[in-house]
C-alpha cells in the first residue's frame, strides 16, 4: 500500500514508513506540490496511492467521487513528523482493513 501525503505533510515520513508502506511519496517528490486537488487526485488514482492529508478538501472530493482514490484524513492538527509517524504506526491494521474495504472512502485518525 502506497500512501502520497499531501502537501501539509514532510516528506520525511515516506523514509520514517518505509518499512510499513513502501513506494510512499510526498506530493514535492512527484512535482505537484503547486498543484490543485484535482490533479492531485487523478494522479493518487492513476498510480493507486491512498492519499494522506491534514485538511478536509480530499475528505470532501471522496464523500462525492467516491475511491479509488482513498483518502486518509488526519483529524489531529498540526503535529511534528514523528507524531504523525507514530499514529499511522498504531492504526496501520485499522488503515490494513480500510484499504480492504470496496465501499469505504475516507478514514479518518484522530
Amino acid at each position: 500500500m502506497k500512501l502520497l501525503f499531501d502537501q501539509n505533510l514532510s516528506y520525511r515520513l515516506c523514509t520514517l514508513l518505509a518499512d510499513l508502506y513502501p513506494g510512499s511519496e510526498q506530493v514535492r517528490q512527484v512535482a505537484l506540490d503547486r498543484a490543485a486537488d484535482a490533479m492531485i487526485w487523478e494522479f493518487a488514482e492513476r498510480e493507486r496511492f491512498t492519499i494522506v492529508t491534514l485538511d478536509a478538501d480530499f475528505a470532501d472530493i471522496a464523500a462525492l467521487r467516491g475511491a479509488p482514490p482513498k483518502v486518509i484524513w488526519l483529524r489531529c492538527g498540526n503535529q511534528t513528523t514523528v507524531f504523525v509517524a507514530d499514529l499511522l504506526r498504531e492504526h496501520a491494521a485499522l488503515i490494513e482493513s480500510f484499504l480492504d474495504d470496496s465501499e469505504a472512502a475516507c478514514l479518518e485518525l484522530y
